[in-house]
């Protein structure tokens, strides 16, 4: 937790504390977070509501952590609730739909006084989790709340494929669900990770996708954005991004942000500075 506060410290106070929104913190570990923040300024959370992935007991263990996450922020005023994000259980049955948990976290939302915290809920990623999206997105829709996708792990089947990520944002942007992107987002363009050798997102490529998903571009322009892995695909200037012949102006990226791909967590900035930066695309790059 120490070098965790540390590291969030530093880039808010770095030229780039643009980037830098909340700092994540697991529910089970706010506790922590209290006694080792030092710092008088306030500090905006996204608490993720960690409960087992065990859907006979989810309700009751979300309900528990958001009230263990209410407690602390009552006892410290330094600690702002900016976001929620709701891991949802695995579904039972072949029958069973998440429409029951996304309305009993809606419920939970109101009666605990946070349905006006922007919350984000990710579908457990398994063989049904494609197919479910769609319908599951409709329901987080109705409940004007936004969905969360896991974009890597420490396995290579812990990642999804860009078909699989561009069903996610089709569906999410189909019925306008804001969704944030966590895990495995470190660099901007698709690579392949030479310490584990399989390949990663990048968040380029989600602003791409995003951006092609929402301007309703034709034919397979979601996927290929998604498995881009040229960095000179992306250019940027003051009016517009680019990702090869699609262009994209500020308006439609500012409409993107609000309604599309809000944001993603990441346990690093350093390296997306690095690599923005050896781009060209933020700063000067290295000779």
């Amino acid at each position: 937790m120490d070098e965790a506060l540390t590291g969030y410290a530093a880039a808010a106070a770095s030229e780039h504390a643009w980037m830098v929104r909340r700092f994540i913190v697991p529910a089970s570990r706010i506790a922590d977070l209290a006694a080792a923040y030092a710092g008088s300024a306030p500090l905006p959370l996204s608490v993720i509501l960690d409960a087992p992935n065990d859907a006979l007991g989810w309700f009751e263990a979300t309900r528990l952590r958001l009230a263990t996450t209410q407690e602390a922020l009552a006892a410290d005023p330094r600690l702002r609730l900016a976001a929620l994000e709701i891991p949802l259980p695995a579904l039972r049955t072949l029958r069973d739909t998440y429409d029951g948990a996304i309305g009993q976290y809606a419920a939970l939302a109101s009666a605990s006084g946070v349905r006006d915290v922007p919350a984000y809920l990710e579908p457990f990623r398994d063989a049904r989790w494609r197919d479910a999206l769609p319908a599951t997105m409709t329901v987080l829709a109705r409940h004007r709340l936004g969905a969360k996708v896991r974009c890597g792990g420490a396995t290579a089947d812990a990642v999804p494929s860009p078909e699989e990520l561009a069903a996610f944002i089709r569906a999410a942007v189909a019925v306008g669900v804001p969704f944030k992107a966590t895990a495995g987002l470190h660099h901007p363009v698709r690579r392949v990770d030479p310490a584990t050798g399989f390949a990663m997102h990048g968040f380029l490529n989600i602003i791409a996708a995003s951006l092609a998903a929402r301007e309703d571009d034709p034919g397979m322009a979601i996927e290929a954005a998604l498995g881009e892995e040229d960095p000179r695909a992306f250019r940027f200037d003051e009016e517009a991004v680019a990702w090869r012949d699609r262009r994209y102006d500020v308006a439609a990226i500012e409409a993107m942000r609000r309604a599309a791909f809000v944001g993603y967590g990441s346990c690093s900035v350093q390296e997306p500075v690095a690599d923005l930066t050896a781009m060209g695309l933020l700063g000067e790059a290295p000779a």
